[in-house]
């Protein structure tokens, strides 16, 4: 492949949530860059530490024995600064300063939306990554750390309908996903939820309990129901408070997974994942290619603008909340 003869040192950092699959994916950057004969750099705690000059180099060795850890090596954080125009002139006088040429971000919409901004006010290429455990991303048919978030999830489901059974109890299980349900989605199929409930539809309190009523009829011992913490209705502990309040046949618990989700030890999918668009994104730069967000769809490369990976999130599969309602009947 051509090199873009310009381009000698290149910059690499995680942005927003962790996700499991990150440092797999700094593993890969930085041994691609090295393999063509670059200088790799690492930007610590994002946006925030490119405003605040926080660099560090990476070698080969640096980045040894990561492949297989949750969370992120170069640390993350959110940036007020950075959304300033003052805090992106500092952040581009220090990557100047180092001598930087490229960028490869590692993170979500917020990462992508920062991106778009950065390059379009200065003179740097930069190609994104995505890292996030929501899957929300247009562009990509998996985010890096989806994959492991929803087997996390999974687990932990399968572990209270074990107690759910034991005692005839109605668990309502929160799952992440703020903005999107496609945790909620799948987790829910694969656990055997007698509902699912997401932000992209509209949860009906009367038709939920029709479904529990319907399973209770039925002599059903237990009743899982997984939702999105962006639900509109307020998330898994409001809606247990209504339900209970007029279907009380069983003894209702709540669990909210939380950020358990985005712990834990990448699951192999996202390790490749990680390390495919790792290479592939500094060979995307070494072409020239800047703006874009790497991903695969069906698994093909494919590249999208940042200001598209960044306003339009991936549409959730109709079948799958189709499924759901049949196989729960």
């Amino acid at each position: 492949m051509a090199r873009k003869p310009n381009i000698k040192k290149i910059a690499v950092f995680t942005s927003g949530g962790d996700a499991p699959g990150m440092n797999a994916a700094i593993r890969a950057v930085t041994r691609t860059g090295i393999y063509y004969g670059l200088e790799v750099m690492g930007i610590l705690r994002g946006f925030e530490g490119m405003v605040d000059g926080n660099f560090v180099q990476l070698h080969a060795n640096s980045v040894s024995n990561i492949i297989q850890r949750g969370g992120t090596i170069l640390k993350s954080a959110r940036s007020e600064r950075f959304r300033t125009k003052e805090g992106r002139k500092k952040a581009f006088d220090n990557i100047s300063a180092h001598k930087v040429d490229a960028i490869v971000a590692i993170g979500g919409d917020g990462t992508f939306r920062g991106a778009l901004e950065f390059t379009t006010e200065y003179d740097i290429s930069c190609i994104g990554i995505p890292g996030t455990i929501d899957n929300d991303l247009y562009g990509t048919d998996s985010t890096i750390g989806y994959d492991t978030a929803i087997n996390t999830a999974i687990d932990a489901i399968d572990k209270i309908r074990d107690t759910a059974n034991s005692h005839d109890r109605l668990f309502f299980i929160e799952v992440m996903g703020r903005d999107a349900g496609f945790i909620a989605l799948r987790c829910g199929i694969a656990g055997g939820a007698e509902a699912i409930l997401v932000p992209e539809k509209k949860t009906d309190i009367d038709d939920l309990i029709t479904v529990l009523e319907k399973g209770w009829r039925k002599n059903k011992t237990s009743s899982i129901v997984v939702v999105a913490e962006g639900d509109e209705t307020g998330g898994a502990i409001e809606i247990a408070k209504k339900v209970k309040a007029k279907f009380d046949n069983y003894d209702t618990r709540v669990t909210i997974l939380g950020h358990l989700q985005r712990g834990g030890n990448p699951t192999t999918m996202d390790r490749v994942l990680a390390s495919t668009l790792g290479v592939y994104a500094v060979e995307a730069l070494l072409d020239g290619k800047s703006g874009l967000m790497i991903g695969m769809v069906n698994k093909e490369l494919c590249f999208t603008p940042f200001e598209k990976a960044s306003k339009h999130h991936g549409e959730m599969d109709k079948n799958l909340l189709r499924i759901s309602k049949l196989l729960a009947s």
